[in-house]
């Protein structure tokens, strides 16, 4: 048991999924997993652990942004021993040809400034995605036949954010999509010798101003969580 974290030792699996939102921890866990059952409701964060394919899988909401994300990370890498942390969630598309619905894998995570950054002081880290992982999650990808973007992405650490000028160098450098948890992940899984993966659907997209509706997201999120699954425990 952490201060965030209310489960034994022994509940929680060595392979994490985090989605920020707890309510779709708990859709995530009940739609995928085998005999899940809540081994976390501190703060109202929940988390589950069940069974994917005989494979334990702990699912963990993370919280909105890097800083709160952190701190479950933190706990779940050094306190419970976690060795595989994947993020699913949703992410704002920023490439004409990405579209709604369509999953992103992320590759790398730009960010202006993290939870790490006073410890990286100076230097411009380049957080990026676990090999091993990446590769799994696109070949589950394509056997699914999930129109599926893979490249680097942006983590803001707002929310609203007020910079079209920014948003246009993202553009113009390539940017997929935008989102607020990835880069501090890769950044922890880094130094603390973990696998991490962000896996994304594309909820809302900042050119054109679609999104989907609230009751259309958890259906149009299937695909990421079963690629980050098959990913996680692929043997290639």
């Amino acid at each position: 048991m952490t201060i965030h974290i209310g489960a034994a030792p022994d509940q929680i699996a060595q392979t994490v999924l985090m989605p920020g939102d707890p309510y779709r921890a708990r859709w995530a866990a009940e739609t995928f997993l085998e005999g899940a059952e809540l081994v976390n409701e501190v703060r109202g964060m929940l988390g589950f652990t069940g069974t994917w394919r005989g494979h334990r899988v702990t699912i963990q909401g993370s919280g909105m942004g890097m800083p709160s994300l952190s701190i479950y990370a933190n706990e779940l890498m050094t306190n419970y021993d976690a060795q595989t942390l994947i993020r699913i969630g949703s992410c704002g598309g920023m490439q004409p040809h990405v579209g709604i619905r369509d999953v992103i894998i992320a590759m790398t995570a730009t960010t202006i400034t993290s939870p790490s950054s006073g410890i990286l002081r100076e230097m411009n880290y380049a957080p990026c995605a676990n090999w091993g992982l990446l590769k799994a999650a696109v070949a589950a990808a394509e056997t699914k036949g999930t129109k599926t973007h893979v490249g680097g992405i942006y983590s803001s650490d707002v929310f609203y954010a007020e910079r079209p000028d920014l948003d246009e160098q993202m553009v113009r450098h390539g940017i997929l999509a935008v989102e607020m948890e990835a880069a501090e992940l890769y950044t922890l899984a880094a130094r603390h010798g973990r696998r991490a993966l962000a896996v994304l659907t594309v909820s809302d997209h900042l050119q054109t101003g679609e999104a989907l509706p609230a009751d259309q997201r958890e259906r149009s999120f299937g695909d990421m969580v079963e690629i980050a699954l098959e990913a996680a425990f692929s043997e290639g």
